[in-house]
């Protein structure tokens, strides 16, 4: 019997190959579409899962709410981690991680590791990052004690064994021994590093003191809680901890932190702290719900054109009931037929999943899977939903052929239900409004990305090239002489540029009212030419000038922001109040008008800025476009000369700006190619149906010719029909799209309108594809000899 099936299976796909190709093409592209997106929402959910502990590793992270505002800090002050473990009894251990850049070097070989950390010693007791050499215990425990990754253990040493040897650090050549060796750390952990360094290098050597200092704060610290505690009941005795540690120094300077708990594997997807968030859940949302509705045009399209040609089945049907067969018997063998196209289809999927992984990792910015075949148990989960895939959607049409009564159908007298014909009107409804929300949310995701990237940004981001010198004592001679190459048109020193980071400062600006006004206020530290250099706009008061000596010391300008948040509407207001900032006293010189020195995803929020030349290590050099790779090589040239223990090394500020925007970039990108394959799956569907519909009618069109109907007169006919259901899927999808890309466009701080164009033009394309997909068949069979048609007639 199973054997009959089989047969009888592959002789109907054999049959009608056109219908088989549509059925099979629809679901492998609709298959292929959803395991990619599959893998891709499974990596994003994965993350830090690696950890056997995570489920007990917390981020602290602190709320520090100031007279003026309350800021969202992603770490506690230096000193919570080392005292805090000592003062609750739930907590196992801790950690601190903060990024750093070294200069390693051994012998001649040299380089700037700008991915390095300083961590804590219990680092290996708190995550699962696996040592292949050296003791976790006292790997990170003592000062200029470094562990390297596999792969940056192989740029030093080659095939030598590393531990034990050791590395010269900094300028200050400080001899580092190896400890041990990791594995690199994985593509899914939000910690990334190429080195840890120990801790106690920092706290001991760089910056001495810092273990006890509740007023600066650091860049992550983790704690591991024992098992069976409860992190909200712990968090609740944190004001009494940091009251009895700090309370005289949070009154005295009015700035009173609320310490928190972040579960680790919330961190990544959840958390929008410091501009620390890397992930975005909304868009895993988004892409699972592409992916079921991806899914879902795919098995319309079989239950679609299964149903269609049931009538060509019907006379099978019959025959087989006359000879005995049970209803349950014809429901297994049309399910079963199911299965088997949808394992069909399978194997094209994994097929084409191979070929196109290295060019959907590529797309999605990072490695989502390596290899299809190298987690097996993906390929399983992936072979059950496609089984379930053939059952779930094989269920109705099997209902419906194993319905027929054979008396009616062996009579001749079978036809095709006005129930039938409305599922399927309804099922190609549904197809076209899932792909008409796709091609309005594609639209708005795309006006959302060129309006942040033509948005006046305040300042000239242009031919900017951009050295760090890691504060080299050589550095302002180099500046001296890059300013005079020929194709240099002008330099400048800072501490930040635009979309870089920078620190924040705990201030007191005089306000409106007379009063010193306690603030924290993000902090740029310049040179006299960088804000002519980068042509940003002065409202009130003036720029820093040479003219000035007290403004190396006594001045500071500020942007709109900060004018506005210390009471003052007028920027001509603010000019010449008083400031007590990092030790600094003096007046306000200037306004300028505020710029986007972080993302356009972020309110521009209040800055301050200052002269201060121990600050500034990074050069910004503003270059001719012409002979760019020869002006690059002087640069290099002189950096040779006078910097030359260190790799030189730029970038260019637009590309180092746009990467801000790379998230969103390859988000539109994913989104723009996951909606196509839904309207291409959609258009094969409709293809079918109106291939089957010409069939059905082909004697109707022949009598219709005959009587003198025209070409125009039968693709009216045969296509207006379709381009209906188009309308009313239209009309129903962009309200539904409306709302969920209004709800996607409240994420940022600077966004474009939904105009109705967007609309407009989402419903003539979903017309234009339709009509486009159904001509060929109509203006086909409008053009055909009725002769031919009629002839059994």
């Amino acid at each position: 019997m199973i054997k009959n099936y089989f047969k009888i299976a592959f002789r109907n796909l054999w049959r009608h190959k056109v219908f088989s190709f549509i059925n099979i093409m629809g679901l492998t592209v609709g298959m292929t579409a959803f395991f990619l997106i599959f893998l891709y929402v499974k990596f994003e959910l994965s993350y830090d899962s690696f950890n056997s502990k995570a489920d007990r590793i917390y981020r602290i992270v602190c709320d520090i709410k100031t007279p003026t505002e309350t800021i969202n800090a992603s770490g506690p002050a230096w000193a919570v981690a080392p005292h805090i473990k000592d003062e609750f009894p739930e907590i196992e251990s801790s950690v601190r991680i903060d990024n750093t850049s070294l200069l390693v070097r051994r012998g001649n070989i040299k380089f700037q590791e700008d991915n390095a950390i300083f961590a804590d010693s219990a680092f290996f007791h708190v995550f699962d990052y696996k040592l292949i050499k050296g003791n976790p215990q006292t790997a990170l425990k003592n000062k200029f004690s470094i562990v390297l990754t596999k792969t940056t253990a192989k740029k030093y040493f080659g095939n030598e064994y590393p531990v034990g040897k050791t590395l010269i650090v900094t300028d200050g050549n400080k001899i580092a021994t190896v400890t041990g060796v990791m594995q690199d750390m994985p593509e899914n952990s939000q910690i990334k590093a190429d080195m840890l360094v120990s801790m106690s290098t920092l706290t001991e050597e760089f910056n001495k003191g810092l273990n006890d200092q509740w007023g600066n704060y650091s860049d992550r610290a983790f704690l591991l809680l024992k098992p069976g505690t409860n992190a909200k009941a712990l968090q609740a005795k944190f004001p009494a901890f940091l009251e009895k540690r700090n309370g005289d120094e949070m009154k005295k300077l009015q700035m009173y932190p609320t310490l928190l708990l972040e579960p680790l594997r919330d961190v990544y997807l959840y958390s929008t702290r410091d501009g620390s968030k890397t992930g975005n859940i909304n868009n895993v949302y988004i892409f699972t719900i592409v992916a079921l509705f991806i899914l879902l045009i795919a098995c319309f399209n079989f239950v679609n054109l299964t149903t269609a040609r049931s009538a060509e089945r019907a006379k099978e049907v019959g025959i087989r009931k006359v000879v005995g067969a049970a209803r349950a018997q014809l429901a297994r063998q049309f399910i079963g037929e199911s299965i088997i196209i949808c394992i069909i289809a399978f194997l094209l999927s994994v097929l084409i999943l191979s070929l196109l992984l290295p060019l959907f990792n590529q797309l999605a910015g990072k490695i989502v899977s390596h290899n299809i075949f190298s987690q097996p148990q993906n390929l399983l989960i992936l072979f059950v939903i496609s089984i379930g895939i053939g059952i779930l959607a094989g269920i109705y049409p099997a209902l419906v052929l194993s319905s027929f009564q054979p008396i009616t159908v062996l009579k001749g007298r079978f036809a095709t239900g006005a129930k039938g014909i409305l599922l399927r009107k309804g099922l190609v409804v549904a197809q076209f409004t899932i792909s008409i929300a796709l091609i309005i949310a594609t639209i708005i995701v795309y006006n959302q990305m060129n309006f942040m990237r033509s948005q006046d940004l305040g300042f000239n981001k242009n031919q900017k090239l951009i050295i760090d010198t890691h504060g080299d004592s050589s550095k302002l001679v180099f500046k001296q002489e890059v300013t005079g190459l020929p194709g240099v048109i002008s330099t400048s020193m800072a501490g930040s540029v635009p979309g870089g980071g920078n620190p924040g400062a705990y201030s007191q600006i005089e306000n409106i009212k007379g009063d010193m006004q306690i603030a924290n206020l993000d902090l740029y530290f310049v040179d006299f030419d960088y804000i002519p250099q980068y042509q940003m706009k002065m409202l009130a008061g003036r720029a820093f000038s040479r003219d000035f000596p007290t403004d190396t010391t006594q001045a500071m300008v500020v942007n709109e922001a900060a004018m506005k948040m210390f009471g003052y509407k007028d920027p001509q207001q603010i000019i010449g109040k008083k400031f007590d900032q990092w030790g600094r006293k003096g007046n306000i010189i200037g306004v300028v008008k505020d710029f986007h020195f972080r993302s356009l995803q972020e309110v521009i929020k209040p800055l301050s800025i200052r002269i201060e030349p121990n600050g500034c290590d990074l050069l910004s050099v503003n270059v001719k476009p012409k002979n760019l790779k020869a002006t690059i090589a002087a640069i290099g040239n002189q950096w040779k000369t006078l910097i030359p223990n260190r790799p030189f090394s730029y970038y260019f500020l637009n590309d180092f700006f746009d990467k801000q925007y790379r998230s969103e970039d390859r988000f539109g990108s994913l989104f723009l190619n996951f909606a196509i394959l839904a309207i291409f799956i959609s258009c094969l569907g409709l293809l079918g149906l109106a291939s089957y519909s010409t069939t059905q009618r082909t004697k109707e069109i022949g009598i219709r010719k005959v009587m003198g109907a025209s070409v125009a007169n039968v693709l009216n006919l045969l296509s207006k029909e379709f381009l209906k259901l188009v309308a009313i899927s239209f009309l129903i999808a962009a309200p539904i799209a409306w709302y969920f890309m209004h709800e996607w466009l409240q994420g940022f701080a600077y966004r474009t309108d939904i105009y109705w164009w967007v609309f407009a033009i989402a419903g003539a394309l979903a017309l234009l594809i339709a009509l486009l997909t159904i001509s060929f068949l109509a203006i086909k069979a409008a053009i055909a000899n009725p002769v031919k048609s009629l002839r059994t007639e």
